[in-house]
């Protein structure tokens, strides 16, 4: 959106209204898509920062219990429908503890992911990300040097994620098989 466009849509109190309307629907129904498209919104708009948070808290509620069932039910999730909103928050929430240095609240969000997701793609670079926090490395030195410019899995559903690093991964994970085995032994419990 254009500067112009931005401050129309701040200011035009229908729109307002309809944002307004928008959340209180979505964060009744817990309308996972929903959520995103509205945190998306004020994202952009830059509006209320405490609406932002309550938004996103909500998504993180409706996340957890969704994989929580998923992990009872030992189905796994794909790229597709309302699981690419469940992976992109508890992704979204392990960077965000692996930004503030919660190595373990991030390693523990990696792990799940891994045994949940079904997109070898993204489990791949899941590990990659879980034995980084084993290592406990600084995220942004770690993605300043070792994540890849140019991701080149273009599809929609991979935009959330980072997949491509400066490195080849299969070599990297086999590399770090005994740490990547160890963290899985260490956090399986979870799964319980």
């Amino acid at each position: 959106m254009k500067p112009e466009e931005l401050h129309e849509a701040r200011t035009n109190p229908d729109f307002l209204e309809y944002l307004e309307v928008k959340e209180k629907e979505v964060m009744e129904s817990r309308d996972i898509a929903g959520l995103y498209e509205l945190l998306d919104s004020l994202l952009v708009l830059d509006l209320d920062e405490e609406r932002v948070h309550n938004v996103y808290q909500e998504i993180l509620k409706v996340a957890f219990d969704n994989i929580e069932t998923r992990l009872k039910d030992e189905k796994k999730l794909s790229l597709d429908d309302d699981d690419i909103y469940f992976i992109r928050s508890f992704y979204e929430h392990a960077i965000e503890k692996w930004s503030m240095g919660n190595f373990k609240g991030a390693k523990e969000l990696f792990f799940i992911l891994t045994q949940i997701c079904e997109d070898e793609f993204l489990v791949e670079a899941l590990n990659v990300h879980l034995i980084a926090c084993a290592k406990q490395s600084d995220m942004d030195e770690y993605y300043d040097k070792n994540v890849a410019e140019e991701q080149t899995y273009t599809e929609e559903k991979y935009g959330y994620f980072i997949l491509d690093f400066n490195f080849d991964k299969k070599e990297y994970l086999n590399n770090n098989l005994k740490l990547l085995q160890e963290q899985f032994e260490e956090l399986k419990h979870l799964l319980n």
